[in-house]
């Protein structure tokens, strides 16, 4: 049996639900405590959001029902703002987010591109991200950093409403798109970012539409581009530290390959090399993460020593806090 759309299964459990409570109506109805109440209500207002669309958007790619309404809510502004002009396929489905291809709008200057779009809150399973949350600011709608005196926003996010969720969550993605475009600016392996949305990121695309670039990790190297991709791997981590920047998620599973080029991708978790007290430990996890993946494919390195080096390089001479 193939295994449910998370929307249908939220419908099927909810309509269980209902039906055994009907069954018992002789029994006295449970009273909900002031948080299952507000928690009922953002599940009904964020399904609610993504249904009723009167849109002229209507993609080729057919998705199930419940997620078509979430799609175009996420994408329409896409649309709208002729980026693209139609939805071709979904490449990689995920807790967090999931990546479509996209026909892109002449506009853009290229064929395809790619969309990821995260997934409606109380469905999406995000990783504990504290760590890496660590000396980052919150990034308002502008993609500025809000004020520390803004103590309505700071208390929300605080707090954890419903108010400071959606910040969280808006600067969460912002900080991702701000990074692919500071990035892509200073010539990294990057997509390159064109427009961010809501609850969106509108980026390169790599691939044929039914032929997605693979990821590293799916791939045997040939002897003889496996040094010079490491190369160009420590090339990028290297960048990124030049710009106070570190990956947090780095390995072959965040590599994509295509046409004997690499890319890096997915950037929710990107640290900052200055106010994060856990960047050495961060950055040693990717290096070893990497240079693993390569040991495979015959490439002979010292992850410590690189460590070592790219530390001693951009960490000392700037470095605020007190490192062990």
């Amino acid at each position: 049996m193939s295994r449910l759309d998370d929307y249908e299964f939220y419908e099927q459990r909810t309509a269980a639900k209902y039906e055994k409570r009907d069954r018992k109506i002789q029994r006295k109805p449970t009273k909900l405590t002031h948080r299952q109440q507000d928690m009922e209500h953002q599940i009904k207002n964020e399904i609610a959001d993504t249904q009723g669309l009167e849109t002229g958007f209507k993609p080729t790619y057919q998705p199930s029902r419940y997620e078509a309404g979430w799609l175009l809510s996420s994408l329409t502004a896409f649309y709208d703002q002729q980026l693209i002009t139609d939805v071709l396929a979904l490449v990689k489905g995920g807790k967090e987010a999931s990546v479509y291809c996209c026909r892109a709008h002449p506009s853009v200057g290229t064929e395809l591109v790619a969309a990821k779009v995260y997934r409606p809150r109380m469905f999406r399973q995000l990783r504990n991200d504290k760590m890496y949350q660590e000396g980052r600011q919150i990034l308002t709608d502008q993609g500025r950093a809000a004020k520390e005196t803004d103590h309505r926003l700071m208390r929300a996010v605080n707090k954890k409403t419903n108010y400071g969720a959606q910040v969280s969550h808006q600067s969460w993605l912002l900080h991702e798109f701000v990074t692919l475009k500071t990035l892509f600016n200073v010539g990294a392996a990057v997509p390159q970012p064109h427009a961010v949305a809501e609850n969106a990121i509108l980026m390169s695309y790599y691939g044929e539409p039914i032929n997605p670039a693979p990821l590293l990790s799916e791939l045997k190297l040939e002897a003889e581009e496996a040094q010079p991709l490491f190369d160009e791997v420590i090339r990028n981590i290297d960048l990124m530290l030049q710009h106070e920047m570190i990956h947090g998620d780095l390995s072959a599973y965040n590599i994509l390959y295509w046409e004997g080029e690499i890319t890096f991708i997915d950037f929710p978790q990107v640290s900052n090399l200055h106010s994060n007290s856990n960047a050495r430990f961060i950055l040693q996890r990717d290096i070893e993460r990497v240079c693993e993946y390569f040991s495979k494919q015959g490439v002979d390195s010292e992850p410590l020593d690189i460590l070592d080096q790219m530390w001693s390089k951009y960490a000392y001479p700037k470095d605020p806090i007190e490192w062990e």
